[in-house]
């Protein structure tokens, strides 16, 4: 999420009026998705309200240990321990199947990023990744490999490329007390715009929800896209990503302006695709939504 919105939202939860709001969304119908799209299609079969500070920025499944809560991350999720040295944005969060669960973060200054993993047993450690040449500073999300060796991660604005990391705290390459490199990229067929969250739905397929607020790349705003890759990632090469948009996330507030599509999660035990929108202006505190859909 860029500084501006997170001050806008910022700005609303403590109360300070005047929030700029937004052209009302003038975006294509679902009907106008590319028509490249895949048999896959989603329908919304439901909504949940998003809590704005603690369920506005991303959402995981957790499958380990059993039992285990749905996880959420916002503005009132960053740990004080973490704000305190400039780590001052999470993204979507992700859980491997054997339990770790993985926060990414970014700072300001864009020197490194940050990826916090809590492993099944409760302890936490931090693993930071330098920055490369040309690499944005943001970090908005995280998604691992079924096998949980590798974490996809993209940056802000207009892309043609995920990152590919080995996992921290699984691939056994990892180590907080080491930089967190990165192993190797996706090299999508065409480019992306502000995503926002991924999640691995099989090994060479990803959702993704992305903010992109122009339509011009797809048809539609605020699109959900399938990556289709051209093998699992290994770190060890290159892989390309084929693009498709599957249609526009739900849309619906009481406000007018300029809604902001967030995380994603797939939980494969149900087949429920979730994703968070934030509503436009003050109705980020009454109706900004998780919505969940299903295939089909």
């Amino acid at each position: 999420m860029p500084l501006a919105v997170r001050q806008r939202c910022q700005a609303v939860l403590a109360g300070i009026a005047g929030c700029a709001l937004a052209a009302v969304l003038a975006a294509a119908p679902p009907a106008a998705a590319d028509s490249q799209a895949a048999a896959d299609t989603w329908t919304e079969v439901g909504s949940d309200r998003a809590d704005p500070l603690t369920e506005s920025q991303g959402l995981a499944s957790v499958e380990v240990p059993a039992g285990s809560p749905n996880r959420y991350t916002g503005i009132g999720t960053i740990p004080l321990s973490l704000s305190t040295r400039g780590w001052n944005h999470v993204g979507d969060p992700d859980a491997s199947y054997d339990g770790h669960y993985i926060e990414p973060y970014q700072r300001d200054d864009g020197a490194a990023k940050l990826y916090r993993v809590q492993a099944p047993d409760g302890t936490w450690a931090e693993y930071t990744h330098a920055l490369g040449s040309g690499e944005a500073l943001n970090n908005s999300w995280a998604a691992i490999s079924p096998d949980g060796q590798w974490m996809l991660s993209g940056e802000w604005g207009t892309m043609s490329r995920l990152l590919v990391f080995p996992t921290p705290g699984v691939n056994p390459a990892t180590s907080p007390a080491a930089n967190l490199p990165q192993a190797a990229t996706v090299r999508l067929d065409r480019p992306v715009r502000d995503v926002q969250g991924c999640d691995f739905v099989t090994a060479t397929r990803l959702l993704c929800s992305s903010d992109d607020p122009e339509g011009a790349l797809f048809g539609i705003t605020k699109p959900l896209l399938q990556i289709d890759l051209s093998a699992a990632p290994n770190g060890t090469a290159d892989v390309t990503g084929q693009v498709t948009a599957l249609r526009q996330l739900p849309l619906r507030s009481s406000c007018s302006g300029t809604f902001e599509a967030e995380g994603i999660d797939y939980d494969r035990r149900t087949g429920t695709l979730r994703v968070i929108v934030v509503s436009p202006g003050f109705c980020v505190l009454t109706d900004s939504k998780t919505y969940r859909l299903t295939r089909g």
